[in-house]
């Protein structure tokens, strides 16, 4: 079969061969009080990559885990065929022997087992209960080969790298002779190259025959990389549309129901004294004699390529490192000696950091409880916490914010993204920071909820609030940045202001060139 690419970048649909992947059809999944999915729609080609986009909350998730026998036939109404032939999974090894394979966006594998031994899991080849070591490697080395990675089959994973990692659930998908691959927000921890080399990967498999369902709140690859699009809003089908008759305009519009105009708040103007600053900070190797300063009611941006540092900076300034840094930082002119976060909170420092699911949350706990975690002193009378009073203060938060659930009581881990991350922002409110450090605030969000965190924190930049934002996202820095400071290598190389700023320029000098900028 002849391949080729459309100006979008995906397979283009005049070259597919028309086979039909999978059709879902009619699919409707209630929870208790709410209906996720009503009467949903989706229909894969052999060949094709296919774009699911929504806002948390639309749908998505609960769309992919009825597909990949999550949630059995039993718990939904609809019906599934893949290849024609009527499926009712009753778990996952059903779905997967239909040949459907998942990679979610929380890794799966086990940290302390080789390469090998994470493709083979539960499988691993036997006979009369010895280990068929050498078949197990070879077989491994020829799936790794596929998706372009070439390492020992007999390496821990918890050695490799994020990127090696997704790689490696790819392969393991495929190792169950998927022809359905399922992928939900790969590069939300992926360099721009890394992506590269995935999105080469997954148009391969595409013109290999595959059928590949990408799931991504970022528009810009939807558009790189698919065929077709299906846009979901409230449980529903909104469109599926060939990619080259849309645009990132009409994306948003449908999965939001508005037009966003004005995604970027209006430039700020008037700023106060410095809050916090920093000098000749350094934790060798990742960072090199740091200093800056931030004022109330600014908005400082740091930008940087991967590994240049950046999220190593806000972690040394909390306290959060394992070594101690070198350098002062001071908080309203005084020196703060910070040697861990309880030091920073103390000082009036609050950090939202980029990883929310391990170090920002507490996520079998309720949204009660992971609200006033670091505020246990305003509702509590000597040693016991005032119940009335930690239920009056989440409640003024939950509304504030307007987190999405049905009750404080909650567990955080059942929330969607963005209402996660508004859970983590509020219980760092709570504590009335003066400084608030904000590391990749917005990823793995919808574009719904990221217009919502762009309001907030020009909200809270006009209060007075001395905020230090670390983003991947150029577009995101020059529109929320007062100021932008770009890490090369851990040592800042240039300063942007604002109206100054260009993407050229940021990225010049972030690969290491501030001449061209």
């Amino acid at each position: 079969m002849t391949v080729a690419s459309h100006p979008n970048g995906g397979v283009n649909s005049l070259y597919r061969d028309g086979r039909t992947l999978v059709n879902m059809s009619g699919i409707t999944k209630n929870f208790p009080g709410t209906r996720a999915l009503k009467g949903v729609n989706l229909e894969v080609q052999a060949g094709e990559i296919h774009a699911l986009v929504g806002e948390n909350g639309a749908g998505k998730s609960t769309l992919i885990k009825i597909l990949a026998g999550i949630y059995p036939a039993s718990q939904y109404e609809g019906e599934i065929r893949i290849g024609g032939k009527l499926e009712r999974f009753r778990g996952i090894h059903d779905a997967e022997a239909a040949g459907v394979g998942v990679v979610h966006q929380e890794l799966s594998l086990v940290p302390d087992l080789s390469v090998a031994e994470n493709i083979f899991l539960g499988r691993i080849p036997q006979n009369r209960g010895i280990v068929r070591w050498n078949e197990m490697l070879q077989s491994t080395r020829e799936w790794l080969s596929k998706v372009g990675l070439h390492i020992d089959p007999e390496t821990p994973v918890s050695r490799l790298g994020i990127a090696q990692q997704q790689l490696v659930e790819i392969a393991k998908a495929l190792s169950h002779r998927a022809q359905i691959l399922v992928l939900d927000e790969p590069t939300s921890a992926l360099t721009g190259a890394e992506s590269e080399t995935l999105f080469s990967i997954l148009r391969d498999l595409a013109a290999q025959g595959a059928g590949i369902i990408y799931i991504s709140h970022r528009l810009v690859e939807v558009f790189d990389l698919s065929d077709r699009i299906t846009v979901l809003r409230d449980g529903m089908n909104v469109a599926t549309e060939e990619t080259k008759m849309l645009d990132q305009s009409s994306i948003v519009r449908m999965m939001v129901g508005r037009e966003m105009s004005q995604l970027f708040p209006a430039a700020r103007n008037h700023f106060g004294e410095v809050v916090f600053a920093a000098q000749n900070v350094s934790l060798p190797p990742r960072v090199r004699d740091v200093s800056f300063s931030v004022r109330r009611g600014e908005v400082l941006g740091i930008a940087g390529l991967m590994g240049a540092g950046r999220s190593e900076l806000l972690m040394a300034m909390f306290g959060a490192s394992e070594i101690r840094p070198s350098g002062q930082v001071l908080v309203e002119g005084r020196q703060a000696d910070i040697r861990s976060p309880r030091d920073a909170i103390k000082h009036g420092i609050a950090f939202v950091t980029e990883d929310r699911r391990r170090f920002g949350l507490v996520l079998g706990d309720s949204i009660l409880h992971n609200l006033t975690l670091p505020a246990l002193r305003q509702i509590s009378n000597q040693s016991l916490t005032s119940e009335p009073n930690e239920m009056a203060l989440g409640d003024t938060v939950v509304r504030d914010l307007q987190i999405k659930a049905s009750s404080l009581l909650t567990a955080v881990g059942a929330l969607s993204g963005g209402n996660q991350q508004k859970v983590v922002l509020g219980k760092w409110l709570m504590t009335k920071p003066k400084v608030l450090f904000l590391d990749e605030p917005t990823r793995g969000i919808d574009v719904g909820a990221k217009e919502e965190f762009y309001r907030r924190i020009d909200e809270l930049a006009k209060h007075g609030l001395a905020i230090v934002l670390v983003s991947s996202e150029l577009e995101e820095i020059m529109g929320l940045s007062d100021r932008i400071l770009v890490l090369h290598q851990g040592a800042i190389v240039k300063e942007f202001s604002r109206a100054g700023a260009t993407s050229d320029k940021i990225m010049a000098c972030a690969i290491g060139h501030p001449e061209l900028a």
